[in-house]
């Protein structure tokens, strides 16, 4: 009997695990697109995407982000050194890659930058970040 519900409960305990793990695993990526933004991205460019006067381009409402996705990755993974004008704002001040995101974790933040803030840009898809990264000079 203390055997039977001793395997009970282990069974519960195993059920209830892989319950957390499909949960956690099954997360949308959206969600991880905003972690990773809040976390590498938003120092600069600040938690609303509004960027830091005219030191950080702002990415809500951006037109070089709307005219410039297929840059996107190459710049997120690489950074950028070039002057760029954002909504008749030119910025100068480089920016740093951030080389230790993999192609899905740059897809997710991408996804979640041309979602957020009323963006409204279409969804870029893995394959299209991946070429993109094996484009990057």
């Amino acid at each position: 009997m203390f055997k039977e519900r001793r395997m009970r409960v282990l069974a519960v305990i195993y059920v209830i695990g892989l319950l957390i793990f499909f949960i956690v695993s099954c997360s949308p990526s959206r969600n991880q697109g905003a972690y990773l933004y809040e976390r590498d991205c938003s120092s600069c460019h600040m938690p609303d995407g509004s960027g830091l006067g005219e030191l950080y381009p702002p990415l809500a409402g951006s037109d070089y982000l709307k005219n410039n996705q297929e840059k996107l990755a190459c710049i997120i993974k690489y950074g950028i050194s070039d002057t760029l004008t954002v909504n008749g704002v030119k910025y100068d001040l480089p920016m740093e890659g951030i080389k230790k995101l993999n192609e899905v974790e740059i897809a997710n933040i991408i996804n979640y930058i041309n979602s957020a803030w009323n963006n409204q840009i279409p969804e870029q898809k893995l394959e299209d970040i991946s070429f993109q990264l094996k484009k990057c000079n």
